[in-house]
């Protein structure tokens, strides 16, 4: 599962992205990466574990809420949720 989010461009401004993808590891578990940074410039990537699926999408939906109520924008998703 993959989330793109983009704030709105501001005047004298680059806009902002942040990406979360939701990968399942070698181990069974599962990995929930962020990366964000300045559109077209170099981003930071960060990366936390979890043992089952629901918790990284739990997490995943948290990461998603927090960054709409600063101001970012969900440009497209890929992927889907289970049931």
């Amino acid at each position: 599962m993959r989330i793109y989010m983009q704030t709105l461009p501001v005047e004298g401004k680059n806009p902002r992205f942040y990406q979360l993808v939701l990968q399942r590891d070698l181990l069974g578990g599962w990995n929930l990466i962020r990366e964000s940074g300045p559109q077209g410039g170099r981003g930071q990537v960060r990366s936390e574990h979890f043992d089952t699926r629901e918790a990284a999408e739990a997490a995943l939906q948290r990461r998603r809420d927090d960054q709409t109520k600063r101001g970012y924008r969900v440009v497209f998703t890929r992927g889907e949720e289970q049931p």
